[in-house]
C-alpha cells in the first residue's frame, strides 16, 4: 500500500516539477537572449572605436513609427490610405470588367439559342456558373491587383516588421505571439493567405490561435460589401468627392473592430483550449530600403493575386450553377431559395437581418464575392444573379425590401465576422491537419457573428432607436 502512496506522490511530484519547468522556460529563454546580447555589445564596445555623430534619418523614424504615441496612429492612416487607394483605383477596372463579362454573356446566350441547346443547360452554364465566376473576377480582381502591390511595397520598404513590434506587447498580453500581426496583415488579402503564412509562427499553440482568429480582418472578398453598404447608407448623403474618402473611413471602422475582437477572441482563448504561456519573440528590425518594383510587382500579382483569384474561381463556379438551379426550381408558386428564406426569417429578425440576407451568406460559403448578386437575385425574383448598375438603385432596392441603417449596420458587422469561405477553410485543414481545428474555424466566427448582431439589435430596439 506504502507502494502506491509513493508512486502516486511521486507522480504528483513530477507533474508539478513539469508545469513549473514550462512556466518558467520562456523567462529562462528571454534571459538567456538578453546576456547574449548584452555581451555582443560589450565585446562590440571594447573592439570597435565608435566616432560621434548625428542619429541617421532611419533612426528618427523609427522613433516615430514605434513610439506609443504615434505608432498607432500612423498604422492606421497608412490603412486607411490603402483602403482609399484601393476603393478608388478599383472604381473603373470593375465596371470595365463587369461590362466585358456582360458582353460576353449575351454572345453566350446567342450561342446557345443558335445551337438549339435547352434552356435548363443554358441557365445552369450561363446564367448561373458563368455569371458567378464573372461576378467573382470583376469585383475581387481589380481591388487584388492594386491592394496586395501596395501592400507588398510596405512589406519591402520594411514597415510591416515595425507594425509586429507595435503589436508584440498587446498579442503578448492576450497570450498570443507579435507575429501574429503580420499573418493578420495578410489575411487583409485573403484569409487564406493569411492561414498559409501562420506558418512563420513556430509555437504550435500561439499557431493554431493565429489561425482560428484570421477570420476576424476582412478579405478582400469582403471588402466589397463593406464599400457598398457603408457608402450607400452611411456616406451616401456627401458629395460625391468626400464619398470614397468616407467610404474608406468606414471600412477602415470595420478593420479597427475586427483587430480588437482579435485581441479578445485571442486572449479568451489562451485562457480556455488554447491555454498555455506566450513564446518568446526575438525581431530585429530592418533598415529601411527602397521597394525593388519588379519583383514587388511579380510577387503581387503572380504569387498572390492570381494564386487567390484561382481558388476563388474554383470555388464560385459550382455555387453559380447550385444557385440558379434552387432559384429556378419551383414548389408551389415559390421556388426553394424563398422557402429557405422564409424558414430563416425567424433566426434573421433576430439579429437585424432577414431570412434572404442569411441564405446569401450561406449560398456565398464559397465565395464572399457573390453574396450582394445572389441577395438581389433573390430580391428582385430575377432566377438569376444580377448586380446593380449604380450604388443609387442599390439603395432603393434596399429599401424597398425593408432596409433601415440597422440592417446596414448588422449587414457590415455579420460580413466582417462571419464564417470564413470554403476556400479558407480547406486551407485550415492542410494547414493543421485536423478536423477539429477546422470545425472550430468555422465555430467560432460564426458564434461570435450571431452574438455581436444580436446584442446590437436588441441594444438599439430596447433605446426604442428604430
Amino acid at each position: 500500500m506504502s507502494l502506491v502512496y509513493t508512486q502516486s506522490w511521486l507522480d504528483k511530484a513530477s507533474n508539478k516539477a513539469e508545469e513549473i519547468r514550462q512556466r518558467y522556460d520562456n523567462r529562462i529563454a528571454d534571459l538567456i537572449v538578453k546576456d547574449l546580447y548584452a555581451n555582443a555589445e560589450e565585446i562590440a564596445r571594447k573592439a570597435v572605436v565608435f566616432r560621434r555623430r548625428s542619429r541617421g534619418w532611419d533612426k528618427k523614424l523609427d522613433d516615430i513609427l514605434t513610439s506609443r504615441r504615434f505608432g498607432y496612429p500612423v498604422m492606421v492612416a497608412l490603412l486607411g490610405a490603402v483602403f482609399w487607394l484601393t476603393i478608388v483605383g478599383a472604381n473603373y477596372p470593375s465596371d470595365l470588367l463587369a461590362l466585358l463579362f456582360s458582353r460576353l454573356q449575351e454572345k453566350l446566350t446567342w450561342f446557345f439559342s443558335a445551337t438549339g441547346l435547352p434552356d435548363w443547360f443554358h441557365g445552369v452554364m450561363v446564367l448561373g456558373l458563368f455569371a458567378g465566376l464573372a461576378s467573382v473576377v470583376a469585383v475581387m480582381l481589380p481591388p487584388m491587383a492594386i491592394f496586395f502591390p501596395l501592400f507588398t511595397l510596405l512589406e519591402d520598404l520594411g514597415y510591416l516588421p515595425r507594425v509586429a513590434f507595435n503589436l508584440d506587447h498587446i498579442f503578448k498580453r492576450c497570450g498570443a505571439c507579435g507575429k501574429q500581426a503580420l499573418t493578420m496583415c495578410m489575411g487583409f488579402g485573403c484569409n487564406a493567405a493569411g492561414v498559409v503564412s501562420c506558418r512563420i509562427i513556430d509555437s504550435p499553440r500561439e499557431r493554431i490561435m493565429a489561425i482560428l482568429t484570421n477570420n476576424f480582418v476582412p478579405c478582400n472578398g469582403r471588402f466589397p460589401i463593406l464599400i457598398a453598404i457603408g457608402t450607400v447608407f452611411f456616406a451616401g448623403t456627401l458629395p460625391y468627392g468626400l464619398q470614397s474618402a468616407a467610404a474608406a473611413g468606414v471600412v477602415t471602422a470595420m478593420v479597427v473592430l475586427g483587430v480588437l475582437l482579435t485581441f479578445g477572441v485571442s486572449w479568451l482563448l489562451s485562457q480556455t483550449i488554447l491555454r498555455g504561456e506566450p513564446s518568446s519573440m526575438v525581431l530585429e528590425l530592418p533598415p529601411y530600403r527602397m521597394p525593388q518594383l519588379l519583383p514587388v510587382i511579380y510577387r503581387s500579382i503572380i504569387d498572390r493575386t492570381v494564386f487567390v483569384l484561382r481558388r476563388a474561381v474554383i470555388m464560385a463556379a459550382p455555387a453559380g450553377a447550385l444557385t440558379w438551379v434552387l432559384a429556378n426550381t419551383h414548389i408551389g408558386d415559390f421556388s426553394i431559395l424563398a422557402h429557405i428564406a422564409t424558414l430563416l426569417q425567424p433566426l434573421g429578425q433576430m439579429i437585424g437581418l432577414d431570412g434572404f440576407i442569411l441564405l446569401a451568406f450561406v449560398l456565398g460559403l464559397p465565395a464572399n464575392e457573390i453574396v450582394i448578386p445572389i441577395l438581389l437575385m433573390m430580391y428582385l425574383s430575377t432566377g438569376r444573379m444580377v448586380d446593380f448598375a449604380s450604388l443609387e438603385e442599390l439603395r432603393q432596392v434596399l429599401i424597398n425590401n425593408g432596409w433601415t441603417w440597422l440592417t446596414a449596420v448588422n449587414m457590415m458587422l455579420f460580413t466582417l465576422l462571419h464564417w470564413p469561405c470554403t476556400t479558407t477553410l480547406l486551407t485550415v485543414y492542410k494547414e493543421s491537419g485536423s478536423k477539429k481545428w477546422t470545425a472550430m474555424a468555422f465555430l467560432i466566427p460564426t458564434v461570435t457573428a450571431f452574438l455581436v448582431c444580436f446584442m446590437v439589435t436588441q441594444a438599439v430596439r430596447l433605446l426604442g432607436l428604430v
